[in-house]
Order: C-alpha cells, then structure tokens, then sequence
C-alpha cells in the first residue's frame, strides 16, 4: 500500500469538474491546484455535458443545494457514468435533511465510485441512529462500539452496491467496500475548527482517481495526505487557526516531498467487521 500510496503526489494535471459547496469553492479550487490538478466548476445545465466529455473525474457535493443544482446534479452523474469516468459524491448535511438523503440514495442507484461523509452522515445513510445536529459530526457517533457498527452496516450497504467505495471521516475514518474495511488514524482535531476540509478530502480523491489510481488507494492516499498535512501544520497553531488554515494549505502544496506515506496508521478490521 505504502508503495502505491508514494507515487500518487504531486498528480499529473488532471482536469476535475466539481459542483461544489459554493462557500468553499476557492479553498477547494486551490487545493487541487496545490496538488497538481486542475479545477472547472460548471454548473449551467447547458455547460454539464461538454465539461464533462474532458474532464477526467467529477465531484458531486451536495451542501448548499438548491432545486436548480439538484437537477444539475442528477444530470451529471448520469453523464459521468455514460462516460465511464470516475465520480465522488459528498453527502453533506444528510443527517437532518431527508431531501440530501435521497439525492444520495438516489445518486448511489445511478452509480458511484466513492461516497464520502463524516462519520454521522454516513451512520444515517447506513439506516444507523446519529446523535448529529447540522452538519457536522456528533462526539457521540465516534466512539470505538459506534465505529465497529458502523463499518459493519457500511459493509452491508455496499453489498448493494459492489462498485462503490465507502469513506466515513471523523476522529478516525473508515474506508469500506464489500471486501475491505479500514481504520485510518492520522489528523488532528483542529482540522475540524475551520471550514470545508471536508470538502477538499472529497476533491482530493476526486483527483486521484482522476489520475487512474484505483477507489481503495485513491481515497486512503487522498484522506491520509491531507491530515498529515494537518499533522504537519499544527505547529502553527500557537499562533492561532488562521495560521494553522494557511499552513495546512502550504503543506498540501509541499508535503509529496517526503515520505508522508510512511505515516501512516491503518489497521486492517475487514475480519472483525465481517458476520
């Protein structure tokens, strides 16, 4: 894994359509850039199609929806699988909203390679009570009893659905096929005080796979390069978030000039999940 892991930064230009949360488009823009990818972000109706034909991976994120990207949405990936290309899908702020639900539900019946979420939106899309309120992960979905049941329904999930990779992201992250379960352990909290890194996660495995890294590599090379770069920026946090943002943004930019691989904590529950 680690040797796969260690060729995939920087990338080598791939162009991403992504239809984005628009209050982090720039962070989002820019952080593929830093990475070597390039970013388009169309959304008019009109425009899907031909962006899509040339680009070579697409990102779906549902926060800030409306009925008129919702349509766009579901135009897209239907294109983006008749293309046959890579497609990532952010399921932001399901928890509370049964509208995103089954945008998602109904995204994932269309075709999906990865779909992301923290770890409480992925409890509900799993069929799983979440203690959640907004967006953001509830403290009580994270603990090691409640991630166990939660890989354990994820595996079930993607039982219905083979051809789709699971990423839940929290305190520790899941990645889940019908094969494999993951327990990611890098990061920092802080990463969780500033807005959108979990939309540029969503980009950044949007743009390995772009690469033509597969979905199991791509999402742990993508999730565990950025909270590395978490770990690596923390430094700055003595001089307040701000800084650490910006730090953690020049590490996304320079960090594929080590060895970040060799950091990283994984342990393998594909045997313990299974019954």
């Amino acid at each position: 894994m680690q040797k796969v892991l260690g060729t995939i930064f920087p990338l080598q230009r791939p162009l991403i359509h992504c239809i984005t949360n628009g209050i982090t488009k720039e962070l989002v823009a820019n952080a593929l850039l830093y990475v070597g990818a390039k970013p388009i972000m169309a959304e008019d109706e009109r425009e899907i199609e031909s962006v899509i034909q040339v680009s070579s991976a697409v990102l779906l994120n549902i926060g800030h929806l409306t009925e008129q990207k919702e349509a766009c949405i579901i135009k897209a990936a239907k294109l983006t699988n008749k293309a046959q290309k890579p497609l990532v899908v952010d399921a932001v702020g399901i928890v509370g909203l049964s509208n995103r639900l089954a945008l998602v539900q109904s995204l994932l019946d269309i075709g999906v390679t990865v779909v992301k979420g923290n770890i409480s939106e992925m409890r509900r899309l799993a069929g799983l009570k979440s203690s959640a309120k907004g967006v953001d992960s509830a403290k009580e979905d994270q603990s090691l009893m409640e991630l166990k049941e939660l890989a354990y329904a994820l595996r079930k999930l993607a039982k219905n659905y083979p051809q789709t990779l699971f990423l839940a992201t929290g305190e520790q992250d899941l990645v889940v096929s019908t094969s494999k379960c993951f327990c990611l352990k890098n990061g920092v909290d802080s990463l969780e005080l500033f807005t959108g890194t979990g939309d540029v996660v969503g980009a950044l495995i949007t743009g390995v796979l772009g690469s033509g890294i597969e979905p199991l590599e791509a999402t742990i090379g993508a999730i565990t390069y950025f909270n590395v770069c978490g770990e690596k920026a923390s430094n700055a946090l003595q001089l307040g978030m701000e800084s650490f943002r910006i730090e953690t943004g020049n590490q996304l930019s320079k960090l594929y000039q080590e060895n970040w691989q060799e950091m990283l904590k994984m342990e393998d529950w594909t045997n313990e999940v299974v019954k």
